[in-house]
C-alpha cells in the first residue's frame, strides 16, 4: 500500500447523469425503470437531462428501484473529505 496514489478528480457528474449511469449499470431502459417506479418515462428522461428536479420523494422511489441509497442520486459529487476539512 505504500505505492498507493489517490485517483485524480476528472469530472463532475450531475444528478441526472448519476440517475442515467446507475440505470444503465442495472441494464434498465427508461421504460423499464418507469414500469418499476410508476414515474412516467418522459419524466425520467427529463430528470436524466437535468430539465426536472429530482426531489426527495422521486429520489426515494428511484433509489429503491435502482437498489442504491437516495444520497447516491441526490449528492453524486459529494466528497466527505472536503466536508471534514471545511
Amino acid at each position: 500500500m505504500k505505492d498507493y496514489q489517490e485517483a485524480q478528480h476528472r469530472t463532475d457528474v450531475s444528478i441526472g447523469e448519476s440517475v442515467r449511469i446507475i440505470r444503465e449499470l442495472q441494464e434498465l431502459s427508461q421504460n423499464e425503470l418507469a414500469a418499476l417506479t410508476g414515474i412516467p418515462q418522459s419524466t425520467i428522461s427529463a430528470i436524466e437531462h437535468d430539465k426536472v428536479n429530482l426531489g426527495v420523494e422521486r429520489a426515494k422511489v428511484l433509489a429503491r428501484a435502482l437498489k442504491c441509497h437516495p444520497a447516491v442520486l441526490v449528492f453524486p459529487g459529494w466528497d466527505v473529505n472536503k466536508e471534514i476539512a471545511a
